[in-house]
């Protein structure tokens, strides 16, 4: 039976008109949100009444780029460069791998995605059964994108995972893609892109993170990654790529003639020194936009509030410009913007219909004194800390410290160092 919960007494950010507040309240229905206006004198019996005590209801952040159960690797191989991070200290480790342990460091990570506001994620990784399995378990919305490279023998999982996947569970979701054109031939180029088309789906892959890669696909191609997609046939059902730091302007157009999304990680990008992405050209040009936090070797927390922030500021660096990229264009491309991008175009907005993906937001916090405008304060002075609850699907699996996802949080940490320190005991 469906639980009937009503949020009242509180400011709303439905994101449906912009970044416009409202005041009223808020019913969810199960997984739906039911109704959004002022109070009514015909409501029906609540499950539960939240008085929000001033506090702001709003849609769940989405991070739209991420490798969740890279958790285990969390200041493990810091301080260097990219080449060393990856092929020295990460691969290596990565080659050991089960689908146990990739089961309990997505837990970790689902963890952390909801004491900071996050209610879905787009991950890239490994064993995605267990992956799909531990959201599943814990109620998490995600997007698994598919991480074929060429030295994969089993291209066909591809087709497999995209016709099992999305229809597993409503809670996941799958969409085509590899890992990047660097780890891609060719021939695989183009078997993804006939699945496209026979799926009429979206693909994704890392796209233009470092200049390195973008001037080996020219190099190799004779074109930047975008415009080899492109060639092949690979946007022709929409998508987009992850990072884009190094797009050009040809590049643009065909993001925005295709429709495509591009997913900026900046904390990620200034980690590894791979640069920062135009996102001022690409606002003003009209590329869609979205926020992903990559994973968590390489940026080393899962926090949207720290990438909205970086984001603005370091385009206000980068164009010698502090009127430069406005924090609401972040708040929208870190929330709505993140949900088209995956494919969840009923989690993007609060209105009747759409999913109970919500979170509370405490402004009572010094942070968040005095409230001049909450859009700015969440993107320039707001934290993890402000998170009072999160809610999946209409089920609360975040609220006040507590987390509700079906196991002790005890446990997952325990096992997830457990897990951590065979790894490396065998790296030593």
């Amino acid at each position: 039976m469906s639980k009937l919960i009503r949020f009242y007494n509180g400011s709303i950010l439905t994101l449906s008109r912009g970044l416009s507040l409202t005041d009223g309240e808020v019913w969810t229905d199960g997984n739906l949100i039911a109704y959004v206006g002022p109070a009514r004198a015909d409501a029906p019996m609540f499950d539960r009444e939240i008085d929000l005590r001033g506090d702001l209801l709003m849609p769940g952040f989405k991070n739209a780029h991420t490798h969740s159960a890279m958790t285990f690797l969390r200041s493990y191989a810091d301080d260097l460069p990219l080449e060393s991070w990856l092929f020295d200290r990460v691969f290596p480790l990565e080659a050991r791998l089960t689908p146990e342990h990739i089961y309990t460091f997505t837990k970790l990570a689902i963890m952390e995605y909801l004491s900071g506001g996050i209610t879905a994620s787009f991950d890239m990784y490994y064993h995605p059964d267990a992956y799909a399995q531990a959201n599943i378990d814990c109620g998490f919305r995600t997007v698994i994108c598919c991480a074929i490279g060429a030295s994969n023998p089993d291209w066909k999982s591809a087709e497999r995972g995209y016709t099992y996947f999305n229809s597993l569970n409503p809670l996941i979701s799958y969409r085509l893609g590899c890992h990047a054109e660097y780890t891609a031939s060719e021939a695989l180029l183009k078997y993804l892109s006939e699945l496209s088309h026979e799926f009429k789906a979206p693909v994704w892959a890392h796209n233009a993170e470092t200049a390195a890669e973008t001037e080996g696909c020219i190099a190799r191609h004779g074109m930047t990654p975008t415009q080899l997609f492109e060639s092949l046939g690979l946007f022709d059902h929409g998508g987009g790529g992850y990072h884009c730091v190094w797009l050009s302007e040809a590049d643009m157009d065909i993001f925005i003639r295709r429709g495509l999304w591009a997913v900026t990680c900046p904390a990620s990008n200034a980690k590894l020194a791979s640069g920062i992405a135009p996102l001022c050209r690409m606002l003003a040009r009209g590329v869609n936009l979205a926020v992903g936090t990559d994973g968590p070797a390489s940026n080393n927390a899962l926090d949207m509030f720290r990438e909205m922030y970086l984001a603005c500021v370091l385009q206000k660096l980068d164009q010698k410009d502090a009127a430069a990229c406005p924090a609401g264009a972040l708040l929208t491309a870190a929330t709505a913007g993140g949900a088209r991008a995956m494919g969840l175009d009923d989690c993007d907005v609060i209105a009747p219909g759409k999913q109970a993906d919500l979170i509370v937001v405490d402004m009572s916090r010094p942070n968040m004194q005095p409230i001049h405008n909450i859009p700015n304060n969440l993107v320039y002075s707001g934290s993890k800390d402000n998170i009072r609850m999160t809610m999946v699907a209409g089920r609360i699996l975040y609220e006040n410290g507590e987390f509700f996802i079906g196991e002790d949080p005890e446990r997952i940490l325990a096992q997830a160092a457990k897990m951590t320190m065979e790894l490396i005991s065998h790296d030593t």
